[in-house]
């Protein structure tokens, strides 16, 4: 079972409607062609016909009119003779009112319009600064004809009011037209504006898609200014870009943040940095001695709004030791990269030219400058043959130590140093031998008495 309609559903398709309507109502050109018009594309060829049947002997002239009225057989410029008009290649100043008659009775009245054929506006906007107006524009394939006019409307989202008309103007350089809204004073920047576009000649008319847009949304700076690339001085792998704010967005009240790209000039792909909130940058990744590409765009500080177009191309190179001999022959790069994206280290090309000055055919050049070596050079190459030398000496001592130990337990006599076997009891004589006991003569209590007993006619 259906419900029915809340109380506040029929005023909104109510206000919906209105809006349809006088959106509807809204005039784009000419609403038609009539009978006695006729069109025709500049460059092409047209025919214009008198009448359908022309007696015989009947001869027809035609004339087109000039700036002023047109009489037949009175003023206006005489062109072929007949019932069918040829006209070649057409421009622009064949637009006219012609006229076909037989003697001083006119026959028919034809108006040629020569118009390139409308392009439907395909609109976009973008605000320069936050205190400036919104420039709406779209591009243009072919230039259009000389009576074509542009026109922009602009109202807010779901109110009855007016829409402010604005005219729009064409730039043949950039080939678009341009339009500019302004923005009245105290507007927020998170209102719905309702963008309408129609563009027209003396033939027809068409009418862009609207386009809904807030203050905020549409905010594009322009591309940040005086983009420099400077060497650091000891920093063969650093490079510092500086750039300033454009003209139309003042630092004062607003910021932005930026980013930068940048590539050596090998590389086909860039490198980004983002969220940069200063005018300068240090890249500490560099190639050595190789050009670097940089560019700059901006972006409102809090991300509203599209980023602006990237700025001029900047080059600049690192950092190179004057006292490097690959200087002479202009910078060249040590990395080179790898299909695994790591990098190979490469000598330059200069060691391998061979001197034709001299006529001595496969000879390698030799570089005429010289680095100087430091002395820093000297003091660990000499601590490290002090230090081999030293460790040499100890194993060539240690191991006539040990090989003269080794010698001398060689010629110890025999049983020196060896060790003595000791019986942990009393041996058990020999069941054949029976030893001589003597019984122990009865002594007083306490007392002890040793028997000694002789092995040694046991042992015989």
């Amino acid at each position: 079972m259906l419900r029915p309609p809340g109380p506040l559903l029929l005023p909104r398709l109510l206000l919906l409607l209105l809006l349809q309507f006088a959106a509807a109502g809204r005039p784009c050109g000419p609403s038609g062609l009539s009978r006695d018009v006729v069109l025709g594309r500049l460059g092409a060829n047209i025919t214009l016909i008198c009448r359908d049947e022309v007696p015989a002997n009947v001869t027809v002239q035609w004339q087109v009119e000039e700036r002023g009225a047109a009489v037949p057989g009175g003023r206006g410029r005489r062109l072929a003779e007949g019932n069918v008009l040829l006209l070649r290649w057409l421009r622009y100043e064949d637009s006219g009112r012609y006229v076909c008659s037989v003697g001083s009775r006119l026959l028919r009245s034809l108006l040629l319009l020569v118009e390139e054929p409308l392009e439907t506006p395909q609109v976009s906007c973008y605000r320069r600064s936050h205190d400036k107006d919104v420039l709406c524009e779209w591009p243009q394939r072919t230039k259009p004809s000389p009576g074509t006019r542009a026109m922009l409307w602009v109202k807010r989202r779901f109110t009855a009011e007016n829409a402010t008309e604005q005219r729009c103007r064409y730039f043949s350089k950039a080939r678009k037209f341009v339009c500019r809204v302004k923005v009245p004073p105290g507007t927020e920047d998170t209102k719905h504006l309702v963008v309408s576009t129609c563009v027209s000649n003396s033939a027809s008319g068409l009418a862009g898609k609207d386009k809904i847009i807030t203050l905020s949304s549409v905010l594009k700076p322009d591309p940040p200014l005086n983009v420099t690339v400077e060497a650091l001085e000891k920093a063969p792998q650093w490079l510092r870009v500086n750039w300033s704010y454009p003209l139309s967005w003042d630092p004062r009240f607003y910021w932005l943040r930026f980013q930068v790209r940048y590539r050596p000039e090998p590389a086909p792909a860039f490198m980004e940095v983002d969220q940069v909130t200063t005018t300068w940058l240090d890249i500490r990744d560099a190639w050595r001695g190789t050009k670097h590409v940089v560019q700059v765009r901006a972006q409102d500080e809090f991300g509203h709004g599209t980023w602006s177009e990237w700025s001029r191309e900047a080059v600049g190179t690192p950092w190179t030791d004057p006292r490097d001999f690959t200087s002479e022959k202009g910078p060249f790069s040590s990395q080179f990269p790898l299909e695994d994206d790591s990098y190979e280290v490469t000598l330059p090309p200069e060691l391998f030219w061979e001197d034709r000055a001299d006529g001595a055919d496969g000879s390698v050049m030799e570089p005429s400058a010289h680095p100087v070596a430091s002395p820093y050079t000297f003091l660990v190459a000499g601590g490290s043959l002090l230090l081999g030398i030293a460790l040499f000496v100890g194993i060539v001592v240690r191991y006539r130590q040990m090989w003269w130990t080794g010698r001398q337990r060689g010629t110890k006599p025999e049983g020196e140093g060896q060790h003595m076997l000791v019986p942990l009891g009393l041996p058990r004589p020999p069941l054949s031998d029976t030893p001589l006991l003597s019984c122990p003569t009865p002594t007083a209590p306490g007392t002890l008495h040793i028997t000694h007993l002789d092995y040694s006619s046991s042992r015989q």
